[in-house]
């Protein structure tokens, strides 16, 4: 049985057993290889290189999950600040339901697809349906 499929991440997902693999010290990686050396059948040794490169992939794999998850999360929290910006301001595009709308910001909120503007007249603008900024509406001076 390969290493990916004792731990669980051989079918490209996330599981417990393969979030816990991030976690393991020096100490357990070298358990884990000690174990694989002791079990083998000397008459047909496992190829220890392959185990070395199988557990450094699954590694590798979950770095990788963990560094995209990070930067979708810079990747909101930036968009959010810049919705942020845009109160007070006029701007116009598509509702969630796809109407068009033209008004001034009043506030910001997070949904399930993102960052919104909520309107002064009660329409909401995902930021991904937003067009246009227009113009301040606060005069200054």
């Amino acid at each position: 049985m390969s290493v990916s499929g004792v731990l669980g991440a051989g079918d490209g997902t996330r599981t417990a057993a393969g979030d816990a693999f991030s976690s393991l010290s020096s100490e357990e990686f070298t358990r884990i290889i000690l174990t694989e050396l002791r079990n083998q059948d000397p008459l047909e040794p496992n190829d220890t290189g392959a185990l070395l490169e199988q557990l450094s992939s699954i590694r590798s794999i979950q770095s990788d999950l963990e560094l995209s998850d990070r930067l979708e999360s810079v990747v909101l929290q930036n968009e959010f600040a810049g919705a942020a910006g845009l109160i007070g301001k006029r701007v116009s595009g598509l509702t969630e339901t796809g109407q068009r709308v033209e008004d001034v910001v009043a506030s910001v909120s997070r949904g399930s697809d993102g960052t919104i503007l909520n309107l002064l007249g009660g329409k909401r603008v995902p930021m991904s349906g937003l067009d246009r900024v227009l113009a301040d509406t606060i005069e200054e001076g």
